[in-house]
């Protein structure tokens, strides 16, 4: 029961930040799925680090699966990619796909080696 309610709480929180973040991102730059691809390299690298640091499992589980499932968004990724796509916006959306999986690949690595580097 512990463990859906950390969940919960983790979620709930994720996805107010990603919201508030996304959209502060988006006032800035209209023209670019600027928001989406921050939240989601700041998601690579926190993930990567939680799991480097090798948090106890209540802690994975709010912050992990919770707040990191709800802050990182890969539905609306694909749905800004076809979205690019279909607007005739093909320079563009292979940017954004090229840089939101190699980034968040390479932040995910840093992350869990920095992780890695401060768990006790």
């Amino acid at each position: 029961m512990i463990s859906s309610v950390l969940v919960v709480v983790g979620g709930f929180l994720g996805a107010i930040c990603r919201f508030a973040i996304s959209q502060w991102f988006t006032r800035r730059v209209s023209s670019f799925p600027i928001g989406t691809l921050m939240v989601n390299l700041l998601g690579s690298f926190l993930l990567g680090w939680i799991t480097g640091n090798n948090l106890n499992e209540s802690w994975k589980l709010l912050f992990g699966t919770g707040f990191m499932g709800a802050f990182t968004t890969f539905s609306t990724l694909k749905w800004e990619s076809v979205q690019m796509a279909n607007n005739e916006e093909k320079r563009k959306c292979f940017l954004y796909i090229a840089l939101s999986y190699s980034l968040g690949i390479l932040f995910a690595y840093i992350g869990y080696l920095l992780g890695s580097l401060m768990k006790g």
